[in-house]
């Protein structure tokens, strides 16, 4: 499965390590991991100026304007939707 994260991108499910609001990002270390993440060139802002989470995976780090929300509601409803498929 995968997960729209906006803007035309979307990431296999398995890959997404954490989806975050990013308010939670503008303090301690979620601060300073988003520094060293753009600092090592591993996000990409794909918020067209709008931030309103960031998504983990397992190599980048992304951008969103889509809310943290939103976006763990998405994840959801594949998870179970593909938990029904297995029965």
């Amino acid at each position: 499965m995968f997960l729209h994260l906006g803007a035309d991108i979307v990431v296999p499910l398995r890959d997404v390590i954490a989806i975050t609001d990013f308010k939670s990002g503008k303090s301690g270390i979620n601060k300073e991991f988003l520094n060293k993440m753009q600092d090592e060139k591993k996000m990409i802002d794909i918020s067209e100026k709008n931030c309103k989470s960031f998504i983990i995976t397992n190599k980048t780090v992304y951008l969103s304007a889509i809310s943290s929300l939103t976006l763990k509601k998405r994840a959801n409803s594949f998870s179970m939707s593909n938990s029904l498929i297995s029965i």
